[in-house]
C-alpha cells in the first residue's frame, strides 16, 4: 500500500510572559503617600467649573475697614465632616528695603473686589473638590504694624487639600483682586503705592499697578 502523508500545521508559540516596558514611569504613576484624601482621575480634575455652586453658608467674604476675628473665622470653618482647617494671615511688617514702615493703607473698589473674590473661591472649589467652607477677607484703609490685613482659609476632610487650597487662595487674591497697597515710611521718606509681583508658572508677573495723579 502507498503511504498516505498528512500535513499538519502547528500553532505558533505564544509566550505567557507579559512584555517588559522600557518606558520611564510618568508623574501619574508615582503617587505620594496618602493622607486619606481619595485619589481623582484626570476626568474628575477637569470638572466643569460652571457646576461648582457655593452658597452663602459655605463662604465668608468681606472687604471692609475691619476684619472678623480669628476665633470667628475658626468657628465659621468648623464642620463635623472636616478634620482639617487651614488659614493664612497677612500682617503689616515694620520694614521694607531698609526703610522703616509705619503702616500700610489699602484702597479698592469694594463691589468689584467682592465679585472677584467670590469667583476666586469658585475656582478654588473646582480645583480642590473636597474643600467644604472657604474664607477670604481683606481690610481697607490703614493697617498698623503688627495688624492683620488679609485672612484666607478653608476646611476639608484632610489636611493636604486644605493646605494647598489656602496657598491657592492667597496667591490668587494678591494676583487678581483689585485692592492696592500704599506703604507709609517713617520720617521724610516718600510713601509709595506698591504693585503686586506674583510668581506665575515659574516667572514673575506684574499686575494691578495703581498710578497716582499729579
Amino acid at each position: 500500500k502507498a503511504a498516505t502523508c498528512v500535513k499538519t500545521t502547528q500553532p505558533p508559540f505564544v509566550s505567557e510572559q507579559a512584555p517588559t516596558s522600557t518606558m520611564a514611569p510618568t508623574d501619574e504613576s508615582i503617587q505620594p503617600l496618602s493622607d486619606g484624601t481619595p485619589s481623582q482621575s484626570a476626568g474628575q480634575n477637569k470638572e466643569d467649573e460652571s457646576k461648582i455652586i457655593l452658597d452663602d453658608s459655605s463662604l465668608l467674604v468681606q472687604v471692609s475697614e475691619t476684619l472678623p476675628s480669628l476665633e470667628t473665622i475658626q468657628t465659621f470653618l468648623s464642620s463635623p465632616s472636616c478634620g482639617a482647617i487651614s488659614t493664612f494671615t497677612g500682617i503689616t511688617r515694620d520694614n521694607f528695603a531698609g526703610k522703616k514702615v509705619t503702616h500700610l493703607s489699602y484702597e479698592g473698589y469694594t463691589p468689584m473686589a467682592i465679585k472677584e473674590i467670590k469667583k476666586m473661591c469658585r475656582d478654588a472649589k473646582a480645583k480642590y473638590t473636597s474643600v467644604d467652607k472657604l474664607v477670604a477677607v481683606h481690610i481697607l484703609g490703614d493697617c498698623p504694624v503688627g495688624e492683620a490685613s488679609v485672612i484666607v482659609g478653608c476646611s476639608s476632610p484632610h489636611r493636604r487639600e486644605a493646605i494647598r487650597c489656602t496657598e491657592y487662595l492667597i496667591d490668587e487674591l494678591k494676583g487678581r483682586v483689585p485692592i492696592w497697597k500704599k506703604e507709609i515710611y517713617e520720617g521724610d521718606e516718600k510713601s509709595v503705592w506698591k504693585e503686586n509681583v506674583e510668581w506665575h508658572e515659574g516667572r514673575r508677573r506684574r499686575v494691578m499697578v495703581k498710578e497716582e495723579k499729579d
